[in-house]
């Protein structure tokens, strides 16, 4: 059934709402860890779901977008629906959704996975939920639950066409899924940001912990492989904490992930250190600062707008000593693209350009012309198909011969770098 693409949509939770009291509101029958912000949703979510799990809990996660396979998205117990479980869940709601179809309220595509996702997890049944928001927040399909925890991860610009040209704007977007009666755990946050959600946070009478405040990352050193983490939760300090992700951005995420499962966690006492080591030792997320392949060291990461650049460059730099950096970048077309471009410049010494796989990607010689004017002539490469890119990133580093530091950088979007798994066959792609 034709359900539109994802990133055209009319913005009203009337649809998704009407279709959830025809389920008869799953969304209510487990607590619900909802995530928003601008960067950093999915490792936060991934995070939290390892400390629930540590804890012998069912979790339910949905996360968007995905990678590589749409079942990505709904997972049980860090697994993402089985081809039949995924299909049988779709079957079971078919009848509801078609049935809403025709009260007038024709349900969209992110809708039916929102609602997907929540039937399913109430029908495994889960422990808890944590949810991502697609986009936004306020009349995001997946704000017809009201999160126990409400976590905001850090704010930044993107979606400038649905959400508000500024981050002010975006933020009171975003500040929609906090409500009455929820714990909010706010990332650090620009002050424009911030100051529209804490006063979300006063309207509603929400309990707030915020990033650097009450909680936060006392100290962190690169270690083999990640880092090693000092923490201080809610409800103490956890140190020597080793966390398999690169830079500051995934410390913070950490630290986020934590004050959200002792907000959800009873009593004052802190959570066993020995269950968070464990947790997030285990803690993945693909596509983000990911070593796909060796020599040459082949690096994946899926920002995709400036806030989320600065964050992966940054950790780039701090945990791979490359001499040189060779970038293959594609981009979607609505993104700033100058402004990503602007940052990968004093990074990369050469930039293959291309497209991915999305009918959204910019054509490489487009973007071509527009790398020009940030790095010359004769720093900037075009191939058309993202394999033979990649293929030509390769060799560009391994020309450079097999001590000379040479790392490949892909990035430029989540489908970037979920083609870019598939293609090289990363672990779980």
């Amino acid at each position: 059934m034709e359900r539109g693409v994802e990133w055209d949509f009319e913005p009203t939770l009337d649809r998704i709402a009407a279709l959830m009291d025809l389920l008869g509101s799953p969304q209510r029958s487990y607590p619900v860890v909802h995530i928003a912000g601008t960067n950093g949703k999915t490792s936060t979510a991934r995070l939290v779901e390892a400390l629930l799990r540590e804890r012998n809990l069912r979790v339910g996660r949905f996360t968007s977008p995905h990678l590589v396979s749409m079942r990505e998205r709904i997972c049980v117990d860090g697994e993402p629906l089985s081809e039949e479980r995924f299909a049988q869940v779709y079957e079971e709601l078919a009848p509801y959704v078609e049935l809403n179809d025709t009260q007038g309220r024709r349900i969209q595509f992110f809708e039916l996975l929102t609602a997907m996702a929540y039937a399913g997890f109430a029908d495994t049944p889960v422990d808890v939920a944590v949810i991502e928001t697609g986009m936004g927040g306020t009349w995001d399909a997946t704000n017809v639950a009201d999160g126990t925890v409400d976590v905001i991860t850090p704010i930044s610009l993107d979606h400038t066409d649905r959400l508000g040209p500024d981050i002010a704007t975006i933020a009171g977007e975003k500040a929609g899924i906090i409500k009455p009666g929820a714990t909010v755990i706010l990332a650090q946050q620009d002050i424009e940001a911030a100051e529209v959600l804490m006063r979300r946070v006063a309207d509603t009478g929400a309990v707030v912990a915020r990033e650097g405040i009450e909680f936060g990352v006392l100290a962190r050193e690169v270690a083999m492989g990640g880092q090693l983490l000092t923490l201080r939760g809610l409800k103490g300090v956890y140190e020597d904490v080793y966390l398999p992700l690169y830079g500051a951005h995934q410390a913070g995420n950490a630290a986020c992930a934590l004050a959200a499962v002792e907000a959800l966690t009873g009593g004052d006492d802190p959570l066993d250190i020995e269950l968070v080591r464990q947790a997030f030792a285990q803690a993945s997320s693909p596509g983000r600062l990911e070593i796909i392949r060796r020599n040459p060291t082949v690096v994946v990461d899926a920002a995709h707008n400036p806030g989320g650049m600065i964050a992966t460059l940054d950790g780039l730099h701090e945990a791979f000593d490359f001499a040189k950096v060779i970038g293959v970048v594609a981009v979607m077309s609505d993104k700033d693209v100058d402004g990503l471009l602007e940052l990968l410049e004093p990074v990369l010494d050469e930039i293959v350009v291309t497209r991915n796989s999305s009918p959204r990607s910019m054509p490489a010689e487009e973007l071509a012309e527009l790398a020009l004017g940030f790095f010359g002539e004769d720093r900037v490469h075009v191939v058309e198909r993202l394999d033979d890119a990649i293929d030509r990133g390769i060799g560009m580093a391994d020309a450079e011969g097999e001590f000379s530091g040479t790392g490949v950088l892909i990035t430029g979007s989540v489908v970037t770098a979920g083609d870019a798994r598939f293609l090289l066959k990363a672990d779980g792609s």
